[in-house]
């Protein structure tokens, strides 16, 4: 499984992840299996069934929004990003499986902006900043939540969930536009 925390403040997204994949009973850290991955300005982190997470971060291009689109990165991101999403996922084989496990959640950065998309394909924000997707997630954001930096909020995943554990990957994101 996954854990994944965000923190996004005053024109700054920092995210960070854990490095555990498990597999049924495998366990596997090879850290050439980022979590955080960069693409065409965006950071987008997977957590959940890997199929999607792996499409999204490696194969989809997501589009860039206008000068325009930017004053409402929230209404761009569901009108725009999603349904690009929902293409990329479709056209590379990936269906949902009903009333199984198999479903992902997305943490996706633009521009110092940071959005929750789910598996229904939902854009949700947090008012506070906070965010957290995965298994260890409900330890990362109340750390966070009492003042925990994004390392010491993994730590206190790691330390309560057996489907998280380090080496973590911490990366940060600046707003460019005005």
């Amino acid at each position: 499984m996954t854990t994944i925390a965000g923190i996004c403040k005053n024109g700054l997204v920092i995210l960070g992840a854990d490095s555990q994949v498990t597999d049924g009973d495998r366990i596997n850290n090879d850290l050439r299996m980022e979590k955080i991955t960069k693409n065409n300005g965006y950071l987008l982190a997977g957590a959940g069934d890997a199929t999607p997470c792996d499409i999204l971060q490696h194969i989809f291009i997501p589009p860039v929004p206008s000068i325009t689109e930017r004053k409402n990165l929230y209404k761009f991101m569901i009108t725009k990003f999603v349904p690009a999403m929902r293409e990329t996922l479709d056209e590379n084989g990936w269906k949902p499986v009903t009333g199984d496990d198999s479903g992902f959640s997305m943490l996706v950065a633009f521009d110092g902006e940071l959005f929750d998309i789910g598996d229904d394909f939902s854009v949700l924000l947090n008012n506070k900043g906070i965010y957290g997707i995965g298994n260890g997630a409900k330890y990362a954001i109340g750390a966070l939540s009492v003042g925990a930096t994004i390392e010491k909020a993994l730590e206190a995943a790691a330390d309560n969930d057996i489907y998280t554990s380090g080496p973590f990957q911490i990366v940060q994101q600046k707003k460019t536009s005005k």
